[in-house]
């Protein structure tokens, strides 16, 4: 039992570094998903130009709308960079945690 407490340890504590790591790395550029609601909205076009205002011939005007929790990974534009990183490690905490509610869930079932 104590290798398998020592190994999501070592998960966990390897997660996290990972997580704060990659807050220096990333990109400021938006992700698929992100350019896929930009182009929904009619704010970008397949080449990445936003389209003229008014330009009928604007492909995908559509409406899409969707307020993230912690939105681009970060507590506000105010917080910067130690704002991301407690995004990071909130963000990898509420997954933990919801992990673990179901695996309790599903090994009571098997009791």
């Amino acid at each position: 039992m104590m290798e398998i407490r020592q190994l999501v340890i070592a998960g966990v504590a390897l997660a996290l570094v990972i997580g704060v790591a990659a807050v220096f790395f990333a990109s400021g550029d938006p992700d698929g998903l992100e350019s896929t609601a930009l182009f929904v909205q009619g704010e970008k076009t397949l080449t990445g130009d936003s389209p003229e205002e008014g330009d009928p011939e604007a492909i995908g005007a559509g409406t899409f709308e969707y307020e993230a929790p912690m939105p681009d990974y970060t507590l506000g534009e105010d917080a910067g960079k130690p704002g991301e990183v407690m995004a990071i490690i909130a963000g990898i905490v509420i997954s933990l945690v919801g992990v673990f509610a179901i695996a309790r869930v599903a090994s009571a079932g098997k009791a």
